[in-house]
């Protein structure tokens, strides 16, 4: 298995070949790789992003079958489940990366700014509960100058809710902490952008 590090390193490979438009030949579906990976899998990254269609893990990284262990949900939110998912993979496969994946525009995130600004009726509650995921992690952002710039505001709402989620995984479970502390994973944040297909990590410890 690979390390944290030779993990996010093979992530950044694969998404220069998606952004030049030069996806590697071993990421192509065929009878031998799905043969294999249906006796086993060995994902080398756990993904935790955006529901968004635009922005497919192993595409956006040029990874193909077994590669990623990706949990999708709007607002790459952390929720019980999602860090079930997440000690799921880190505990049985050995896998050493956790990359929380958050994405411009995200509509999740305009979503809540909007709700906050100007809150609407009758919300389904369904809906509600994601932005109640997402509003502790941006609310401080709508009392600097930022709130007078739109574009600005999402950006950094953006980033501020990829670092409340990748703090929830750090801390929000015995199990994670504890392979944090002796075997090594880690937990780090990225944002894609739909303008130019490029995947930027962030805290990178």
């Amino acid at each position: 298995m690979l390390t944290a590090q030779q993990a996010l390193q093979r992530l950044r490979e694969g998404n220069r070949r998606f952004m030049a438009d030069d996806p590697s030949p071993d990421t192509n579906l065929n009878h031998a790789r799905r043969a294999k990976t249906a006796r086993e899998q060995k994902p080398f990254a756990i993904i935790l992003g955006c529901s968004d269609s635009r922005v497919p893990a192993e595409i956006v990284f040029d990874q193909g079958l077994g590669d990623l262990f990706v949990i999708r949900v709007a607002g790459n939110i952390v929720a019980p489940s999602q860090i079930g998912s997440v000690e799921f993979a880190a505990a049985r496969f050995g896998t050493r990366l956790v990359v929380v994946l958050g994405h411009s525009q995200c509509g999740a995130i305009m979503a809540t700014l909007e709700e906050m600004q100007r809150p609407t009726e009758n919300q389904s509650r369904h809906l509600h509960s994601i932005v109640d995921r997402i509003r502790p992690s941006i609310a401080e952002l709508l009392h600097t100058d930022l709130k007078h710039d739109l574009d600005t505001l999402v950006d950094h709402a953006v980033r501020a809710n990829v670092r409340v989620s990748m703090n929830h995984l750090r801390h929000g479970s015995d199990i994670l902490e504890q392979l944090i502390r002796d075997e090594g994973l880690l937990v780090v944040g990225a944002e894609y952008s739909l303008d130019t297909g490029e995947v930027e990590f962030f805290d990178v410890e």
